[in-house]
């Protein structure tokens, strides 16, 4: 190999195809170690918090916003001219407690979801508006067979929870692109139900930019073809593809 081949690295061998991304914890947010600092800003372009931007973190009681960790997750990302991804605005995993009851421990109405929802989503995004480019909206709203899965989003919200999130979202940074985000999305069933959910926020206008594929895959499955063929059938749609 020649110095020029060692020294290449993965964002640069793939600068003209996509963007190169890491999840950080919030050690590695916090820069503990130069080692891993170091690799983070030279083999990657694009940035997303494993953790630190799930409600439980950020936004863990009603009124108090924890933007401390994310902060410092956009400094990182600003100073090596990184592609930020927030992750993630709606998911029914790693919640606060409170986001479903009243004061007197009811389960709150679908106006009250809708109040919370637009709160969070345009708090947390107006905050950094400008500054991150792209945010995974609604997280695993699926169930494998692709049915929406019975969530409380979904049994107070119906399925509409979804539109609202991409709407609130999208006002709160019309810059941003707006992703859905789930696992499994390979499988035809998944994958059909993540496209339904695609076409049915664009048919009503709704802005939605990319789906991200969580690609929790072995050596042996899925398959390359599987594989490709949901990638077409996702473009096809008019959205981009993230894993």
């Amino acid at each position: 190999q020649s110095k020029a081949q060692q020294k290449l690295t993965l964002k640069e061998a793939f600068k003209d195809k996509f963007l190169m991304g890491v999840a950080v914890n919030r050690y590695q947010i916090n820069q503990s170690n130069q080692e891993e600092t170091d690799l983070i800003a030279s083999q990657f372009n694009a940035l997303t918090a494993e953790n630190d931007m799930k409600w439980m973190y950020i936004h863990p009681e009603e009124n108090t916003f924890n933007f401390e960790q994310s902060d410092k997750l956009v400094e990182l990302a600003q100073k090596n001219d990184m592609f930020v991804v927030g992750h993630t605005l709606v998911w029914h995993s790693q919640l606060a407690p409170w986001v479903f009851k009243s004061n007197n421990g009811d389960t709150i109405s679908n106006e009250e979801l809708n109040g919370r929802i637009k709160k969070h989503i345009s708090t947390i995004v107006g905050n950094y508006k400008g500054r991150i480019d792209a945010w995974d909206v609604v997280n695993e709203a699926l169930e494998e067979d692709g049915s929406y899965r019975k969530s409380p989003f979904y049994k107070i919200g119906g399925e509409a929870f979804i539109e609202k999130a991409f709407q609130y979202a999208n006002a709160a940074d019309p810059g941003a692109e707006l992703y859905y985000n789930d696992y499994n999305l390979i499988t035809p069933e998944k994958r059909n139900g993540a496209i339904r959910i695609i076409n049915n926020l664009k048919s009503k206008g709704i802005k939605i930019d990319g789906v991200g594929v969580q690609a929790h895959w072995s050596l042996n499955e899925p398959s390359i073809e599987d594989i490709e063929t949901a990638i077409k059938m996702y473009s096809e749609t008019g959205v981009k593809v993230m894993f």
